[in-house]
């Protein structure tokens, strides 16, 4: 065995609940800390080069990966996505958390992650969706000082360990193709 094997060994283990010093619950635990690389990384890239989600507007929808353009938010692929077809919902205003849009992004937000969802499923057949926003630094933003909301499409045969043994994620389609497919079956709305 590796050195570097065993270091990877060593920082990701599966643990049973059980021995938390807490009420235990059906989940087991796989620590992932060198995830924490790609999270840190995300961050200090944006520092200093101005934030990703403002520059993006400013670009060809074929370079941003934006698949729609609202008036107060806009939707563009996740540039280190989950999956294939994985969107962001963003305000054009530059806001760190959602409680500081105004009803109107937060409805447009709103609106676009449902057409999202509908668009997604027309065009990729998905299962299900994952669906948040990560706030701030210590709940996994990489970039924590613009609002933007995750629609990560899941299939039920997508579920595997591939990422976590080999640090590689499979994804059957490239950005430019998913986008052109998303972009092109997103309803006019006005």
């Amino acid at each position: 065995m590796t050195e570097e094997h065993e270091a990877r060994e060593e920082f990701a283990r599966l643990e049973p609940s059980s021995d938390f010093p807490s009420s235990a619950d059906a989940f087991q635990r796989l620590w992932t800390p060198h995830r924490m690389a790609y999270i840190n990384a995300g961050a200090d890239a944006n520092r200093g080069t101005g934030c990703p989600f403002c520059a993006a507007p400013g670009k060809s929808d074929e370079d941003a990966l934006i698949v729609h353009r609202g008036e107060h938010a806009f939707v563009l692929l996740n540039l280190f996505p989950y999956n294939s077809g994985h969107l962001l919902v963003c305000p054009y205003r530059h806001i760190g958390l959602y409680d500081e849009a105004d009803p109107h992004e937060t409805a447009e937000i709103a609106y676009l992650t449902q057409t999202a969802m509908r668009v997604l499923r027309s065009v990729s057949r998905c299962d299900g969706f994952n669906i948040g926003m990560n706030q701030g630094h210590v709940a996994g933003a990489g970039v924590e000082e613009h609002l933007h909301q995750h629609v990560v499409p899941r299939w039920a045969s997508d579920a595997n360990f591939f990422p976590i043994i080999a640090k590689t994620k499979a994804l059957p389609q490239l950005l430019g193709e998913v986008r052109s497919a998303i972009a092109g079956a997103w309803p006019e709305y006005h």
